[in-house]
């Protein structure tokens, strides 16, 4: 550790070692992977890959909100920003759905990664899932150091009972965990759990890009 940096408290220090060793797994995964000690320095680092004039979009993050990444983008003249939210019309929103599957790139972050770097999401429509599986040239996915689990079966359990309840209240959807608070594995119109993605390996070695930030964030 560099004398000039700043004394990290144990549980940073643990975050740090586990970040490691879940970027080492990614590296074998066909996956790039970062660490960041704060918020404010991923989102730095989130905005040095991008290029003048490129094209974004984001997927819907408690996180990416957290850490002031969408206000800065829409502050800036520097890049061509593909918002869903701003599609009102059945029309609109399929010719933005295109446009924001071919971007240069997609934010998002994750339900869960397990501590073998897989990567696991929950999605309702399948917009998001879609973009981190086919699409965008660059997927850059920010997630706290909360979002870790052990494995597989811990991150699907994680992504149902702890991320979407309260996401569920955010969007304020009228399914069972948004008022029980825990999954009841319903088939609701307006359920969250339509897609569950397991991420275990990108084709296109560095397309998908981890930022892990020792904070907890997001859901």
């Amino acid at each position: 550790m560099d004398s000039n940096e700043p004394d990290l408290t144990p549980k940073q220090v643990n975050y740090q070692n586990l970040a490691e060793n879940i970027i080492n797994k990614f590296n074998l995964r066909g996956i790039e992977g970062y660490y960041c000690v704060d918020r404010e320095e991923a989102n730095a680092k989130a905005k040095r890959f991008l290029t003048p004039d490129c094209t974004i979009s984001w997927g819907g993050s408690a996180t990416l909100d957290e850490i002031g990444l969408i206000d800065d983008l829409k502050e800036s003249d520097d890049y061509i920003l593909y918002d869903r939210m701003a599609a009102k019309s059945a029309e609109d929103k399929k010719e933005m759905a295109g446009k924001i599957f071919t971007s240069d790139y997609y934010f998002m972050s994750s339900n869960a990664i397990t501590m073998d770097g897989e990567i696991v999401n929950i999605d309702g429509n399948g917009n998001r899932v879609a973009c981190l599986c086919n699409g965008p040239d660059n997927v850059i996915i920010i997630a706290g150091m909360n979002k870790i689990v052990r494995d597989v079966h811990e991150a699907v359990s994680r992504t149902r009972n702890i991320a979407a309840p309260p996401n569920a209240v955010r969007l304020g959807l009228d399914t069972p965990c948004a008022s029980s608070g825990r999954c009841t594995d319903c088939f609701v119109p307006g359920c969250m759990c339509g897609q569950i993605v397991i991420t275990r390996l990108s084709r296109i070695p560095g397309r998908i890009k981890v930022i892990l930030v020792g904070e907890e964030l997001g859901y």
